[in-house]
């Protein structure tokens, strides 16, 4: 972008400082030090390097910046709002208010712009790694000779709490693992956090570690010198190492403030009115709150220059596409997240076969049966597992491991296969945040596996997926005491009920072959937020089936009396997920034996369920009719069914083989048994 000779980089750099103290002083609320101190820093990416089309946020072409420090957002919605975004100032002076544009902390689809959620330190740059790998993916699947169609870089900035978090070193290790070259991370080092001065607390050797990670690290540099900073980015541009890059930023939280710069007041509290004045003072801005000069307005626009670099694409695109329509096409629609034509019938294919084979088999291998199918079909899956492969079983013969050569390209198969499997390490938080960056940068559906119980672990990167609404695909497997000889710290308990409280997230625990079937397919379909798959290590068998149709619906009667030749209404309902379904249908068998009528509900998603009409819902659990509901542990969630009992485990498990722990815990036909005639005072 050309900038405005009458307009200095500094009053540029000041026009940030001021919205940002302007904004969080309106709001009495924020976090104004970071922005002001990394004003010169964001106007060296944004107005020398960064590729941006603000009329059009979602152009394909576009770099991706993500702010890894979240507090920090002023310094994003005053940089989105200088360019050209449609973020009006009246946004900015509504900053952190309810329904505004201007949430605390960033967010996808609420600001335009915005490319993922932040504010839970350190999943941004662990996002930014995952927009990067996607990146590299889909250029090496789709760029042509002559057409590099998919060239575009990933930029983060990421501040002290991000460096402390764990997560960031998974991610960075991951990043150095698979050079993503394209990657460009900036650290503003200021040495402040909200307990003060971190050097009693943080003395990492940052060069040394990213180094050792596999980096390119740059700096320190003077991170209010743009000039400083322009230079060091235009080096990690040019740069051959074939490596991500680190640019170490010094930097003064509060630049510009008399009496908070440099300190801990500056990070997470309004300046106050006499504060900002000595400010305004300061810096020589005279303008009043939230007013900037129509000359340095112009100078930051990036609107005209957004626009030529977005036709510049599109005309390369077309030149791509005349040459090669079916690739453009299918880039196309891998883009905008649309499944292909084949996918319908490929899921009516799996469920007809699965349902007519009636398997017994684990529902990890079920699910991998399932994969087995999608995965030819659908090249937009992008597997992985925290070093569990063989555990979680989220590989298949389509989907070969991803390697990468001496040169950091992405090493193809005899068939011109690149991998699509990733060995996350054990890494489950940074596999699961930067599954997150896959999913929000587009051309894949990205899944991942573990053990349940490391579900923990992922946690706060599964619900940032939800919050984001992003389709992201959690493969969770030893998903009860069914795990065994592991013990209560591998022993699923409390899980399933704890993801079933996450807003926005789909908790599949199938039953069978067909039950897994259905799951996956949703989780597939689903475009509006991430799926759990919670999976048996045990064979389970096959649970008989009058029709698969209603599985879809989360819920639905599996067996009644007739079934196990009884007549008329039954007298109570069981309500069973995962492998606790077989045993309400011997339960059922054995309650028959006694003339007390029961009907079998398997219940494999307890979300898609509630949201069906109060009609399906009764039609399954009629009322006036006692239920038991049946799961291998905790039994708080499945109270708000009515039931009458809970056959369930409040505590956690044991170390034995599972056939073991299932008879000591009560997970038998018998206790069933008893439990439903306590219920019905038989």
């Amino acid at each position: 972008m050309a900038s405005n000779p009458l307009v200095s980089v500094s009053e540029q750099a000041n026009a940030i400082r001021a919205l940002a103290m302007d904004a969080v002083q309106q709001a009495n609320s924020g976090h104004p030090g970071a922005p002001m101190g990394m004003a010169e820093i964001a106007l060296a990416l944004w107005q020398r390097h960064l590729r941006h089309n603000p009329a059009d946020p979602r152009w394909p072409g576009r770099d991706r910046f993500v702010l890894s420090n979240g507090h920090a957002s002023m310094l994003l919605y005053a940089l989105l709002h200088l360019t050209g975004y449609a973020l009006p100032i009246e946004q900015l002076k509504a900053f952190r208010q309810l329904h505004s544009m201007t949430p605390g902390h960033p967010e996808v689809d609420v600001t335009p712009g915005v490319e993922t959620t932040t504010g839970p330190l350190g999943q941004g740059i662990a996002n930014a790694v995952g927009m990067a790998l996607a990146e590299k993916l889909l250029a090496a699947e789709f760029n042509r000779p002559g057409h590099a169609v998919v060239d575009h870089r990933t930029y983060c900035f990421l501040g002290d709490g991000c460096m402390m978090e764990g997560i960031s070193h998974e991610a960075i290790a991951l990043a150095g693992a698979w050079k993503l070259a394209k990657l460009v991370a900036v650290y503003d080092d200021n040495g402040i956090s909200i307990d003060g001065r971190i050097a009693p607390w943080y003395i990492d050797d940052v060069r040394g570690r990213f180094e050792a990670c596999g980096w390119q690290v740059l700096g320190p540099v003077d991170g209010h010198s743009v000039e400083a900073v322009d230079a060091a980015l235009a080096e990690a541009r040019a740069s051959t190492a074939g490596k991500p890059v680190l640019v170490i930023a010094r930097t003064v939280i509060g630049q510009g403030s008399p009496n908070r710069a440099g300190t801990a007041k500056a990070h997470g509290e309004a300046l106050g009115t006499a504060e900002i004045a000595l400010t305004r003072a300061a810096l020589d801005w005279p303008y009043e709150p939230f007013v900037v000069p129509e000359p340095i307005r112009a100078a930051w626009d990036a609107r005209v220059a957004g626009a030529a670099a977005q036709a510049d694409w599109d005309r390369a695109m077309a030149a791509y596409a005349h040459e090669h329509p079916a690739l453009a096409a299918e880039l196309r629609r891998r883009l905008a997240g649309e499944l292909p034509a084949a996918f319908a019938e490929t899921a009516a294919q799996l469920l007809a076969t699965v349902h007519a084979k009636a398997d017994t088999v684990a529902t990890r291998k079920a699910s991998q049966i399932a994969l087995e199918s999608y995965t030819a079909v659908l090249p937009e899956l992008l597997g992985g597992s925290a070093d569990l492969t063989g555990s979680n079983l989220t590989n298949t013969s389509h989907t070969p491991a991803l390697r990468f050569d001496a040169a950091g390209a992405v090493v193809k198969d005899e068939q011109g296969r690149g991998g699509r499997h990733i060995n996350y390490g054990v890494r489950e938080f940074g596999m699961a945040a930067v599954m997150n960056g896959v999913a929000l940068h587009g051309g894949f559906i990205p899944y991942g596996g573990t053990f349940l119980t490391f579900s923990d672990y992922s946690r706060n990167a599964i619900r940032m997926a939800a919050l984001m609404k992003r389709r992201v695909i959690h493969v969770f497997t030893h998903d009860s005491i069914g795990l065994g000889e592991d013990g209560p710290t591998h022993q699923s308990v409390e899980h399933a009920a704890s993801l079933r409280l996450i807003p926005n997230l789909a908790v599949w625990r199938p039953a069978d072959t067909a039950e897994t079937a259905v799951a996956w397919t949703a989780a597939i379909q689903r475009d509006n937020g991430p799926t759990a798959l919670l999976l048996s290590r045990q064979n389970l068998p096959y649970a008989p089936k009058a029709n698969t149709a209603d599985i879809a619906r989360g819920g639905y009667v599996l067996a009644e009396p007739s079934e196990v030749g009884l007549k008329g209404k039954p007298r109570a309902v069981l309500i069973a997920t995962g492998s606790e379904v077989s045993l309400a249908l011997h339960a059922q068998a054995e309650l028959a034996k006694l003339k007390i009528a029961v009907r079998v509900v398997s219940l494999p998603c307890t979300q898609v369920f509630d949201a069906q009409s109060v009609q399906y819902k009764s039609g399954v659990l009629p009322a006036g009719v006692p239920r038991i509901a049946i799961e291998a542990g905790v039994t708080d969630g499945w109270w708000k069914y009515g039931c009458a009992a809970v056959v369930g485990l409040d505590r956690y498990g044991e170390s034995a083989p599972a056939s073991v722990l299932f008879e000591y815990f009560g997970f038998t036909p018998a206790n069933v048994v008893a439990v439903v005639r306590k219920v019905l005072g038989r």
